[in-house]
């Protein structure tokens, strides 16, 4: 696969220096003027201001200037206006707004590597003595920006864009809902929704393993309980587990870990997921907010009167 995961997302938000202090406690390193790294993936996420909270800008990464000439012609066949400097083409998805970078990035590395976590079943011992997780003293720091997922007022038209376009593949389907899509080895990149307003659900950012998706939540939640929004659980589309948190702008930001892979020359054949399947394994049932966030009226509004 040509392409290889996301580069960076730039969120707007009408309160900048609430949401740089809340992702900063989040783990993500700030590096000033609301611009934030990750421990491997280096600078991936933008804070700017916005008069509503949105996704404005979201960067895919290629390999190559030939991967870039690739999206160009998809691109083009699609009738989509573009920019195109040869090392990027960039273009507006046409239903949310947001600006889409494709660009030659290398690829993240993981490094150091880290160990596998040792862990005893019923009759298998991996590890003896105190489990290591006691041991980890640091903060959580995320290693990589995994997806984003985007409510779109024309799904087919976004799914369309991000699949005929930029050449995503589709690993799943919620219903005739949502899709989960993927521009990398991992299940899901972007995930499209339908929506009655264009917006940002969330993004969703990598750690170690469970005990660090545990770890980084309850840090998030001890002096601030109302940043909860969903979790421990794990999802059956990626199969990975999740603990979702809300920012101060009202965007939810998750924790992740053990992502279901596609290696690039695997056959793989989506499955259409219904009810909760769509959305959950095992864990406490999302909340109405996480489905239908509370600002979700508001944002409604702001859209017809900004068409107004």
């Amino acid at each position: 696969m040509a392409l290889h995961g996301l580069g960076k997302v730039t969120i707007g938000v009408p309160n900048v220096d609430d949401t740089i202090a809340y992702y900063t406690d989040f783990g993500l390193e700030h590096h000033g003027h609301g611009v934030f790294a990750t421990r491997n993936g280096g600078e991936q996420l933008e804070i700017v201001h916005a008069p509503t909270r949105r996704l404005v800008e979201l960067t895919v990464a290629a390999d190559d200037p030939d991967d870039i000439t690739a999206t160009t012609a998809r691109l083009t066949r699609l009738g989509t206006a573009i920019q195109h400097d040869g090392t990027s083409v960039s273009a507006v998805e046409p239903i949310t707004g947001t600006l889409v970078h494709v660009a030659v990035r290398p690829r993240i590395v993981i490094e150091p590597a880290v160990s596998p976590t040792p862990y005893n079943g019923p009759g298998r011992i991996d590890r003896w003595g105190r489990a290591p997780f006691l041991t980890r003293t640091d903060p959580v720091r995320p290693r990589k920006l995994g997806h984003a997922v985007l409510g779109s007022t024309d799904l087919e038209t976004t799914m369309k864009f991000f699949t005929d376009g930029l050449g995503f593949k589709v690993s799943d389907y919620m219903g005739d809902k949502a899709a989960f899509l993927r521009c990398s080895v991992e299940h899901h990149n972007v995930l499209v929704m339908a929506a009655p307003v264009n917006f940002m659900h969330h993004t969703s950012w990598q750690v170690d393993d469970i005990d660090e998706v545990g770890r980084g939540a309850h840090t998030m939640l001890e002096n601030n309980p109302e940043r909860h929004i969903w979790g421990l659980g794990r999802h059956h589309a990626g199969a990975n587990f999740f603990w979702y948190l809300k920012d101060p702008a009202g965007n939810f930001s998750e924790y992740y870990s053990d992502m279901d892979t596609v290696p690039e020359d695997e056959l793989w054949s989506p499955e259409v997921l219904h009810g909760l399947q769509g959305l959950y394994a095992w864990g406490p049932p999302p909340p109405p907010s996480f489905l239908e966030p509370d600002d979700l009226a508001a944002l409604m509004t702001g859209a017809h009167s900004a068409k107004g």
